[in-house]
């Protein structure tokens, strides 16, 4: 499964995730489907990367862009139960 999201990566023009990137963004998924709702997982994956292009293209580094969009995630995130 790791090719294939490396490749995926690699066809979109995009680095491909580190073993760091891939876990926070598992856990992210988890706790979107989790605390909020399954179908919102995949939007909210969307409506993230879209956030995250954005700091990058206006300079940031990717992990941190990445991070401050976990941050924000995790904000508006539902308390667990």
């Amino acid at each position: 499964m790791d090719d294939w999201i490396d490749e995926l990566a690699r066809t979109l023009g995009e680095e491909p995730l580190t073993s760091a990137e891939t876990t926070q963004l598992l856990d992210a998924a988890r706790d979107v489907a989790h605390r909020v709702e399954r179908k919102m997982t995949p939007l909210s994956a969307f409506v993230m990367g879209c956030a995250v292009g954005r700091e990058i293209a206006g300079g940031a580094d990717r992990t941190e862009a990445l991070s401050a969009t976990l941050r924000r995630l995790e904000a508006v995130l539902p308390p667990t139960t």
